[in-house]
């Protein structure tokens, strides 16, 4: 697609997807200048980046967080991080069945804890 439908698809302006190509936080086009080319890479990228932003992530933040290899460390309770895959954020995926599976994980996994913790002995 060309630019100006990369502006229509994203509802961002074309001043903001500049800026975010020139400071690396979605990547160049392809096919250079006069042809430039962008394609669903650059949309979920601009997707990524306005949601992180939206959550309040300052933009040196936003770029921290997209280069992490393993995935955006999201701390829930002291002893919980949610690890979040980049592709994810901004995908529109629908988070209730992400939300459930990771419920069920963890009710198993803290009922195996249960299981394995002795129970104190009273004197």
């Amino acid at each position: 697609m060309k630019f100006e439908e990369l502006v229509d698809v994203t509802g961002s302006t074309g001043r903001h997807i500049r800026y975010l190509i020139s400071e690396r936080l979605i990547p160049p086009p392809t096919g250079g200048r006069a042809h430039a080319q962008y394609g669903d890479d650059h949309v979920a990228a601009i997707r990524r980046y306005t949601r992180l932003r939206d959550l309040g992530f300052p933009p040196a933040a936003i770029r921290l967080l997209l280069g992490a290899t393993e995935g955006v460390p999201v701390p829930v309770v002291p002893g919980l991080t949610l690890v979040i895959d980049m592709e994810l954020i901004g995908s529109g995926v629908d988070a209730e069945p992400i939300a459930a599976s990771a419920s069920a994980k963890i009710h198993e996994l803290l009922a195996k804890e249960r299981c394995r913790v002795p129970k104190r002995v009273r004197r």
